[in-house]
């Protein structure tokens, strides 16, 4: 395939099929495409677990499962900071990225030289749309039908806890940042019976400070694994502002990514609600 720069991408388009994305974009995608770039660690991990291996030609430095993909594909950046000399070297005919985990501005500059697909999941269902999207783009359906039925499954058990809770869910600090509103974390602690004490605005990230914690006062605190790593140290900082408030360190992966680690996730979910359950 010819190099793409400085040329327009009507030129490659002219003739593939249209499709929407869940930003209500029409693009323009091959038939069953054979060089694919994601730009999102989840939907890299969906990629695999759809069987498309050797289709798949570039990922993030982000895009940390599967691991053997992690040390030999070709890396284009970050999720918000794009290389876009790498991605033409590597001539895709998809890129799969994500409303709310890229740049703007970067997908803007992709999408005049190449298709790009993005996703917009701010909930179970949006998460499955898009994987059955992602199926029907690749030509995998079959596969990911079964991967949807995986997760359905799964939830279909998860038993949440029979008593809500309040919580906040930390993922920054220095700010402090939290899981907000129409969030996909937002989704996952409302299925475990969690109440967020952010939810209460349009903020999806809100930065928060000490005082506006204590005065939430929720009854539990996760702090998660990722994107930032929340070690031991970091307890006695919480303990000093909610002294009374038991604390959990959470898997990130399991509560944000909503590839196909969402088969995991209810299992896991279902244990920490065991060990939130009163004595008794």
């Amino acid at each position: 395939m010819p190099a793409r720069k400085g040329r327009s991408r009507a030129e490659f388009t002219e003739h593939m099929p249209t499709i929407s994305d869940q930003m209500h974009r029409t693009i323009a995608v091959p038939d069953c495409p054979q060089r694919i770039i994601s730009l999102v660690p989840s939907q890299t991990e969906l990629l695999h677990d759809l069987g498309l291996g050797e289709r798949v030609v570039g990922m993030t430095k982000f895009c940390v499962h599967p691991d053997e993909w992690f040390r030999s594909k070709t890396r284009v950046g970050g999720t918000k900071k794009v290389d876009l000399e790498k991605v033409r070297a590597l001539k895709p005919d998809l890129i799969i990225g994500n409303k709310e985990e890229n740049e703007r501005k970067d997908i803007a500059a992709l999408e005049r030289e190449f298709p790009v697909w993005m996703s917009d999941v701010r909930t179970l269902r949006d998460a499955a749309n898009m994987i059955a999207a992602v199926g029907r783009i690749t030509g995998t359906d079959e596969k990911a039908n079964e991967i949807l039925h995986g997760i359905t499954s799964a939830f279909d058990g998860l038993v949440p806890l029979t008593e809500p809770r309040t919580v906040a869910y930390f993922i920054w600090r220095e700010p402090f940042m939290v899981a907000g509103h129409g969030t996909f974390v937002n989704d996952m602690l409302l299925r475990l019976g969690l109440i967020n004490v952010f939810d209460a605005d349009d903020a999806r990230y809100p930065e928060i400070s000490a005082q506006a914690l204590a005065e939430a006062d929720p009854d539990l605190l996760l702090l998660s694994s990722e994107p930032y790593p929340f070690k031991q140290e970091h307890l006695i900082e919480f303990n000093m502002i909610c002294p009374n408030t038991p604390m959990r360190f959470v898997d990130g992966e399991l509560f944000s990514w909503y590839g196909s680690r969402l088969m995991k996730a209810p299992a896991y979910f279902g244990q920490l609600a065991r060990s939130l359950q009163p004595a008794g």
